[in-house]
């Protein structure tokens, strides 16, 4: 295994393990708050938004190119 593979796998699996966690944090933290199932889906939702943000800059690096 090349360093450059090394250090691809390692960015994806510890961002998915970052992103886990915060998951339940998120998770957590409705439920310690009683936020109830409109508060927990509102908390859900604007998480949800900044991993797809992440997701879409992933691809399109992968369609562009190196990022500059």
């Amino acid at each position: 295994m090349d360093a450059d593979l090394f250090d691809s796998l390692s960015l994806y699996l510890g961002v998915g393990a970052l992103i886990a966690f915060m998951l339940f944090i998120v998770w957590d933290l409705a439920k310690e708050s009683k936020a109830g199932k409109f508060g927990t889906a509102i908390l859900f939702i604007v998480l949800g938004l900044c991993l797809l943000g992440f997701i879409i800059k992933a691809i399109l690096v992968q369609i562009i190119g190196s990022p500059t």
